[in-house]
């Protein structure tokens, strides 16, 4: 099994995430129209508290995988920027009817993430002893020892961390069963596909929103089927969002799932994977025409339904 520290850093580090879009939303009926479009519940959250959550069209399927930052005077959705284009243009179509605007920030923040042992006393340490009065850093607790934190360009923080490569903090979003979608695979699961019922991430008593009637059979129907697994093993060649992941079946091999997210380095290969929710724990994979890669499941860091 691979050693669920293989990531981890020894000691506080950064990820400079560029490749994470922020969008601001602001006005009387922002909390409100929120509400009515995503998962999760909105209204529930105190300013500085923060919430995963999805963005669904009409029909369930997801747009968007989310982080929400409420704070006093504006709501902050993070998720990965290429979605953007979509995910914005949907976020935007019902907004004119109420009185808020919808803007993507991503321009004004450094978008930074910070892990390793110790990380926890780093931050009250050096982050919330100033946060009460500056308004220009968000930090949302990822789990422990591992944040995600917003500084304004116009005053940036300081962090005089070891810097770790960006694609390390997806790795660890992986090993923590975070969906994290790409362009293949928008709009093509309902929440629950992507384990954000077993993430807190969606609400099932806080009334209307968009694509709630979907998610809400997939609940009390159970009409869901797939569900998000880990997949860790090696691969002789690089693996992409393209690629092909089989199972064995006796002495045959049939394609299976899709993949959200890949991280690989020396060998090493980790990978997020819808599969069939009754797929069994011992499964063997590999990746299509690489006979030398290996695969097997490991296993989530929280409890399926």
């Amino acid at each position: 099994m691979m050693n669920e520290r293989l990531l981890f850093p020894s000691e506080p580090s950064v990820y400079h995430l560029d490749d994470v879009t922020v969008i601001r939303l602001e006005g009387p009926d922002a909390v409100k129209y929120l509400n009515g479009q995503v998962t999760c519940d909105v209204a529930a959250l105190t300013p500085g508290q923060s919430s995963l959550g999805a963005h669904c069209n009409p029909k369930g399927k997801v747009l968007a995988a989310f982080r929400l930052f409420k704070r006093e005077q504006d709501l902050l959705l993070m998720y990965k920027k290429e979605l953007a284009e979509i995910e914005l243009a949907e976020l935007k179509k019902y907004a004119v009817f109420s009185k808020l605007t919808i803007t993507d920030v991503s321009d004004e923040f450094y978008i930074i993430g910070t892990a390793g042992t110790g990380t926890d006393d780093w931050i009250n340490t050096h982050i919330a002893t100033f946060e009460q009065f500056d308004t220009s850093i968000v930090k949302c607790q990822i789990k422990q020892d591992r944040w995600l934190l917003l500084s304004q360009k116009a005053h940036p923080l300081q962090l005089s961390l070891p810097e770790q490569p960006h694609n390390d903090w997806w790795g660890l979003d992986i090993l923590d069963g975070l969906p994290q979608l790409n362009k293949n695979s928008q709009a093509e699961f309902i929440p629950q596909a992507l384990n954000l019922h077993a993430l807190n991430a969606i609400s099932f008593t806080k009334g209307c929103y968009t694509g709630q009637e979907t998610v809400a059979r997939a609940k009390y129907r159970g009409i869901n089927n797939r569900a998000l697994f880990i997949l860790h093993g090696t691969a002789s060649s690089p693996v992409t969002f393209d690629s092909v992941v089989e199972r064995q079946l006796g002495e045959h091999w049939r394609s299976s799932g899709t993949i959200l997210d890949v991280w690989q380095k020396n060998g090493q290969l980790l990978i997020s994977i819808i599969l069939p929710s009754d797929t069994a724990p011992d499964t063997v994979f590999r990746i299509e025409n690489d006979e030398a890669s290996s695969l097997s499941i490991h296993p989530l860091p929280y409890v399926l339904e």
